[in-house]
């Protein structure tokens, strides 16, 4: 593994790891050679782009686990059965209309189209720089009849934010991505927000392209211990994860530029800018990266499977009581 040091910032960037080659092997045989062929270009935006834009590929990655989703909605609304849009409605909007409602990096933009069956909404506009996750949305409403929501595909760089005009800016898993988070924020959302308008935010707040410190890191392979060999083989490969070494910088920035690119920044940017109505962690510092690749053998667990999980949940609790999350829900207030 080799490693840079940063003085100033008192961080250590890891260069290249062993992760990072098991992950490209892996990508082959997910995704197939065409998908990592598409990173072979010194375009970043095409980079960003190829990393978002097939609707067709499966995952194995701990958002697909429906115990995983369970506790995030526990943590973040007190409910396993309430996801943060019902809480949204019930708790902030139930009585009003006519709202307006922006989301920013929307990909395919699943959660605005929840949100679009709620009358309380006369408009949601979903914006990306991928077009096939707009596309497959657009299918969706249509085949939905949902007439509230539209979809464009632009840089949000390029987009023309109207000035005090949406009700509520969304960021889920998209905030991360952007570039210098505290101008977006400051200049941009503010900006179309109108006057006691609110923020919304599920997201990646932890380390700037994943450059975990070394306690993290050893946490997590110690709660891949938890886990029975015939439960740790890869998605569609037969290699064992038997180990976590954490992302190198130069495979993120080829695989997409934009990953966490400003992450660390986010929170702060936004207490600076925003008022806190609610901030909810949610963790994902020891389940993400323990459950990444092998997440499909938890999908529909057995016994013995539900009791990994159970444990791997109280690992991570342990772990949060000393350590910031890396996951935060948040509404907050122009």
């Amino acid at each position: 593994m080799l490693f840079l040091f940063l003085p100033k910032q008192i961080t250590i960037m890891r260069i290249l790891t062993r992760d990072d080659i098991i992950d490209t092997y892996s990508k082959i045989i997910q995704r197939g050679s065409s998908f990592i062929f598409s990173k072979f270009t010194l375009n970043k935006k095409s980079r960003t782009i190829s990393a978002f834009d097939d609707t067709a590929f499966q995952t194995s990655n701990w958002w697909i686990i429906p115990a995983v989703k369970e506790r995030w909605n526990k943590l973040i609304t007190g409910n396993t059965t309430i996801n943060y849009e019902q809480h949204l409605i019930d708790n902030y909007i139930k009585n009003e209309s006519g709202l307006r409602l922006l989301s920013l990096g929307s990909g395919s933009c699943s959660h605005e189209l929840e949100l679009a069956k709620y009358p309380q909404f006369d408009k949601i506009l979903c914006v990306d720089i991928a077009p096939n996750g707009l596309e497959a949305a657009k299918k969706n409403a249509d085949a939905q009849q949902l007439t509230n929501i539209d979809f464009l595909c632009t840089d949000i760089m390029s987009y023309d934010f109207k000035k005090d005009y949406f009700d509520f800016v969304l960021f889920n898993a998209s905030l991360h991505h952007f570039e210098d988070v505290h101008t977006l924020l400051k200049d941009q959302v503010k900006n179309t927000l109108k006057v006691g308008g609110k923020l919304v935010i599920n997201e990646f707040v932890g380390p700037k392209r994943l450059q975990y410190p070394k306690h993290q890191v050893k946490a997590v392979n110690q709660a891949l211990k938890l886990i029975d060999k015939p439960y740790r083989r890869r998605y569609k490969t037969n290699l064992l994860k038997n180990s976590f070494s954490g992302s190198g910088v130069i495979r993120m920035i080829i695989a997409d530029p934009s990953e966490c690119v400003d992450s660390s920044s986010i929170l702060p940017a936004i207490h600076k800018n925003f008022k806190t109505i609610e901030e909810k962690p949610y963790g994902g510092n020891i389940l993400m990266n323990v459950l990444k690749d092998i997440s499909h053998h938890f999908v529909n667990p057995d016994t013995r499977r539900k009791e990994i999980l159970k444990e791997l949940f109280a690992f991570e609790d342990a772990y949060l009581k000393e350590n910031q999350s890396d996951f935060v829900f948040g509404i907050y207030q122009k």
